[in-house]
């Protein structure tokens, strides 16, 4: 493939926790045969990615010109609000970058480049109180959102469906629970880990303070999820406009399950304690997707063992202490 004819990806929200996994999983895939564009709203540099250019999705008039001047035959957006608590407590800001963000960039598609797939990143959390019948979510399934970030996400992916019937080309993602080394501590298990590795280092008392641990969750490694953005990008011409894919194990994991393996790797003795202020009243007991269509359309399923997860993030998390640590002893110098 020439580079004139390389595919020319568009990234949003590219300084987030999934940005520099799917760099390196497109560079993997693609070689010298993709041109990347990363943007974020902050501007920055990664290793992968290289320089990343400021955007703000909200503003209707940079994303025109972005798409206009660099012309992709692929967007992937990402650009959200990955917090929960966060979109919920701000709920005018989600409703900008969820909907109206993801609305700017599929009209740019449409005036500039309209050959170019938008694949855009949404959630399983779209389902909301379909969930709790407790059996895995195709993508059929009732979206019945539940709370300020679930319905601004799915506002936006039904405006995409929409959209595609008037000659968009899109594929809407929906991925399920993901996790891996760099992801805050906002989420149930890098939380679970860097507490550990503080607990390990003489940093924190022996107390793994924790939430709800009887939910089940189907958690995914971040590098199979950004596999499967990168089959998208590969396989765009084969996949319908306006299609919907989940991306999940269809495994349902129990925190607690989860929180045991990641004790039993220490060596550490550690008291788990309950903390009101990491439970969500509305937490729903099973949430599992059905990823059958993906793995139709992509050829994709995860291929990451989950406790091969657990253990690269637990690394890494005594790394960044020991790290921190002794950054800080140099300053003490």
């Amino acid at each position: 493939m020439s580079q004139s004819s390389a595919r020319r990806v568009l990234i949003t929200g590219a300084n987030g926790f999934v940005g520099p996994y799917l760099g390196a999983a497109l560079r993997h895939s693609f070689g010298d045969n993709i041109v990347i564009a990363a943007t974020s709203r902050i501007r920055g540099l990664d290793p992968v990615l290289g320089a990343i250019a400021a955007l703000d999705v909200t503003d209707a008039q940079a994303v025109d010109k972005i798409i206009n001047d660099f012309h992709p035959s692929h967007v992937i957006h990402l650009a959200g609000l990955a917090a929960i608590r966060f979109a919920i407590a701000n709920l005018a800001v989600a409703w900008q970058v969820h909907l109206f963000g993801t609305l700017n960039i599929a009209n740019a598609i449409l005036g500039r480049v309209p050959d170019c797939v938008l694949i855009s990143v949404g959630s399983g959390q779209v389902y909301g109180a379909s969930a709790r019948s407790g059996q895995p979510l195709t993508e059929t399934t009732l979206l019945a959102p539940t709370n300020g970030y679930e319905v601004t996400k799915a506002a936006a992916d039904l405006a995409l469906g929409a959209l595609a019937a008037q000659g968009l080309r899109c594929i809407r993602m929906r991925p399920f629970n993901h996790t891996g080394a760099g992801q805050t501590e906002e989420f149930v298990i890098p939380s679970f880990v860097m507490q550990i590795a503080r607990i390990e280092a003489g940093l924190q008392a022996p107390v793994l303070r924790v939430g709800n641990l009887d939910a089940e969750r189907d958690f995914l490694d971040v590098r199979d999820v950004t596999a499967a953005y990168t089959l998208a990008v590969e396989k765009s011409d084969d996949v319908p406009s306006g299609t919907i894919l989940n991306i999940a194990s269809g495994i349902p994991r129990r925190v607690r399950d989860v929180l045991d393996h990641l004790v039993a790797l220490s060596s550490t003795a550690i008291t788990v304690e309950p903390d009101p202020k990491r439970i969500r009243p509305s937490d729903t007991p099973r949430f599992v997707g059905d990823a059958t269509l993906a793995q139709r359309l992509l050829g994709w399923s995860p291929e990451i063992k989950f406790d091969d997860t657990l253990a690269v993030m637990l690394e890494h998390s005594r790394n960044r202490v020991s790290d921190s640590s002794a950054l800080r002893c140099r300053a003490l110098d």
